[in-house]
């Protein structure tokens, strides 16, 4: 498989999970801390709220791509992605839940177009086999 560089996103991470987090290019910036008793501390995030928004971002775009080739208007779709961190065997794991929706389509017609982007995303490549991924319509 050939990869060919479209553009390149650099991130420094300090501190870990309580530190803080930015791009090279100062587009993003977050102030990490770990939620205590699943409440987090205001103005903070965690890596999972990062990757559930790029990866939303991403599954969006697929969703609209796969739409658009099979000739459905997929106008006004949303796509939510719940990323969880739990415990697994070993350690530590994440698992996402995809949710999507497009207004006029039913469930199973969104389904079939979930499935679909869930096999070009780029970010659903990457944790293919790795974590446990639901998809799930509204």
């Amino acid at each position: 498989m050939s990869f060919e560089t479209l553009f390149t996103a650099v991130a420094v991470s300090h501190g870990g999970r309580r530190g803080h987090s930015e791009t090279t290019d100062g587009s993003v910036k977050a102030d990490l801390a770990m939620p205590k008793d699943g409440v987090l501390e205001p103005g903070k995030t965690t890596p999972e709220h990062l990757f559930a928004a790029g990866y939303a971002a991403c599954f969006g775009g697929a969703l609209e791509a796969v739409s658009k080739a099979k000739g459905v208007d997929a106008s006004g779709a949303e796509v939510t992605i719940a990323v969880s961190f739990g415990k697994v065997e070993g350690g530590f794991g994440l698992a996402a839940r995809i949710t999507g929706m497009i207004p006029g389509k039913s469930a199973a017609e969104v389904l079939d177009l979930l499935e679909a982007a869930h096999k070009v995303c780029p970010y659903s490549k990457a944790v293919r086999g790795n974590i446990e991924v639901e998809l799930a319509a509204a």
